[in-house]
């Protein structure tokens, strides 16, 4: 990445400041990886609000994880509560998925994955039909104890708005970046900041930043 001793400064500043105007983050860990699948599936299209509804609505609605797997898009649509070409693109990578996990495993558990290496377990989630680099990011992150920080599109926008990566750098670059910047114990912490702040409703408000904008306004524009 161009320019990376500069935005090495620029992203530990929004670090800092993020953790000043945020709540303190509580970690979360799924016990079986195929829980970080389908909340990570979720929760790549839609805000982590709607998310944490559509997690809650599954539970009542479906009877287990496999009841999920056979479920019509139609279906799945109704209980994220918005039919939209996000909620249709949600569905069928959910359904896709967890149909490849049970093809490949006979059973809608990753479990397995966490008797194996990392990069093993990472490899294999990597050739699941549906999957893509957030999901597995997010099942490395909160469920095999890998170094990584996934990044929704929203995320990755706020980042190059504010200068703090390359603006031309693609997701998975700037991924790269800030593994390499952001330590293993703070993946998470900074994961869950940064998507907070991306979706909160001053963002979401906020006209596209001047081209000069630094990271200090966004601090300053929170007081």
């Amino acid at each position: 990445m161009k320019n990376s001793k500069e935005h090495a400064q620029r992203l530990q500043k929004l670090y800092r400041a993020l953790k000043r105007v945020h709540p303190k983050v509580e970690k979360v860990s799924y016990d079986d990886p195929i829980e970080a699948l389908i909340h990570g599936i979720v929760s790549e299209r839609l805000s982590e609000v709607a998310t944490q509804r559509a997690m809650k609505g599954f539970r009542e609605t479906f009877v287990d994880w496999n009841d999920l797997r056979v479920s019509r898009v139609e279906e799945i649509v109704e209980v994220l509560h918005e039919d939209t070409a996000a909620s249709r693109a949600t569905a069928f990578a959910l359904t896709t998925a967890l149909r490849a996990v049970f093809d490949e495993y006979h059973v809608l558990s990753l479990q397995t994955l966490k008797k194996v290496g990392k990069r093993p377990a990472k490899q294999a989630l990597e050739h699941l039909d549906g999957m893509d680099a957030y999901v597995v990011g997010y099942c490395m992150l909160t469920s095999l104890q890998g170094h990584a920080i996934p990044l929704t599109g929203q995320m990755a926008d706020y980042l190059k708005q504010h200068e703090v990566v390359d603006p031309v750098a693609d997701e998975s670059d700037i991924e790269g970046f800030l593994t390499r910047q952001i330590a293993a114990k703070n993946a998470y912490e900074f994961y869950e900041l940064l998507r907070r702040e991306s979706e909160s409703p001053k963002v979401a408000k906020k006209k596209a930043p001047r081209k000069k904008a630094k990271t200090a306004n966004v601090v300053k524009a929170k007081k």
